[in-house]
């Protein structure tokens, strides 16, 4: 891992790698934005953007609860990502998207998707059925590692 001396933020999320992951999809769609006609812009990829800050929104947001509601959030993180799909294939559908644009957003949404499940299952597995344990702690010698 590349990171081990790196500090830990204060926000716990940010040291998540799906995190930077969700953000640079985020920024990836505001620069392909400035190339398309301002009634494409409106109609798909104003919804795609909406879409793209839930996934790191959730993330986040989870991130600050018990590990079972942080499931629940992260799971939302997927549905977010599956809507994304769609309004991909809506951009390519009325032009906003080209074929290789689409292809690099469902590369990227691929991705994604794959490492959420991956720390659904994690948590799931180091979860007891209580959703009163105490919050996730990224600092235990037994933190779960979610690096590819």
């Amino acid at each position: 891992m590349e990171n081990q001396n790196k500090p830990v933020s204060f926000f716990r999320f940010e040291d998540l790698r799906i995190y930077h992951k969700s953000l640079d999809y985020f920024n990836w769609i505001i620069e392909q934005s400035k190339t398309i006609n301002p009634h494409e812009q409106k109609i798909v990829i104003d919804s795609l953007t909406k879409a793209a800050m839930g996934v790191s929104v959730n993330i986040a947001e989870g991130s600050s609860r018990h590990k079972l509601q942080f499931v629940t959030f992260l799971k939302d993180a997927k549905t977010a990502v599956r809507e994304c799909v769609v309004l991909s294939s809506m951009a390519l559908g009325c032009g906003a998207f080209t074929i290789e644009q689409y292809e690099h957003s469902k590369e990227i949404l691929v991705e994604m998707t794959k490492m959420l499940g991956a720390m659904i299952v994690s948590l799931q597995k180091s979860s007891p059925r209580d959703s009163s344990e105490p919050k996730i702690d990224f600092n235990s010698s037994t933190e779960i590692d979610f690096e590819y």
